[in-house]
């Protein structure tokens, strides 16, 4: 029995405006500080799944320098928060799932990064139960994670659905915490992965997920 759906934020329901790389670029620029690659920067934050903020981020790759990683956090949570616009219909579309399930977000990062968007978005009302896994001992993958929003959900992994886009994050760790999982495949040609139930396209998700969902119920 299906009881629950739980979303993935970033490029799930979510995307800047303009690539991240560009925008890393902007933030250590205002701040004084070198460049950083977009795949350095993506290595630390996987190390650093289960803070506040990004500042431990920044200072794991500013190590060499001397610019200040809370200046880089903060230009770079303000210029992410801007960028943010969320996918088109996904907002109606939680609405009319929360008439028939119970709605989560668990999403990967630090919590002030992570809260901020969702205030950004106009979203702090729209889920049953949000889990920030900076607020936990575990980021996805890790089955701990899931089993978090599950609880605060009230449901057992089994009745819930996952949606992300990630494989190694989402589809891997909803998979292996119970969850069925529906892949968001985005438009750099990510490839689907047959541990997930469902593939759906990111411009799609607000009618296709739905649609998705009346199947495995």
């Amino acid at each position: 029995m299906l009881r629950a759906v739980v979303f993935d934020l970033d490029y799930t329901l979510a995307v800047p405006r303009r690539d991240r790389a560009t925008i890393l670029e902007e933030a250590t620029t205002t701040a004084g500080a070198p460049s950083l690659s977009r795949d350095d920067y993506l290595a630390a934050h996987r190390r650093n799944l289960t803070t506040e903020t990004r500042e431990p981020i920044f200072a794991e790759l500013l190590a060499d320098s001397d610019a200040d990683p809370a200046d880089v956090t903060t230009a770079y949570r303000e210029r992410i928060a801007d960028d943010l616009e969320a996918l088109p219909g996904v907002e109606a579309m939680l609405a009319d799932l929360r008439r028939r399930y119970r709605v989560g977000l668990l999403t990967n990062g630090p919590v002030r990064a992570q809260r901020d968007k969702l205030e950004t978005l106009g979203w702090e009302g729209a889920f049953d139960a949000v889990v920030v896994t900076g607020e936990l001992e575990a980021g996805k993958p890790d089955p701990r994670a899931f089993e978090a929003i599950a609880e605060e959900l009230g449901v057992d992994p089994t009745e819930t659905v996952y949606v992300g886009d990630e494989v190694e994050a989402d589809v891997r760790g909803a998979t292996e915490a119970g969850m069925a999982a529906i892949q968001v495949l985005l438009e750099d040609g990510s490839d689907p992965d047959p541990r997930a139930a469902a593939h759906v396209p990111q411009e799609e998700v607000a009618t296709a997920v739905p649609e998705v969902l009346a199947t495995l119920e």
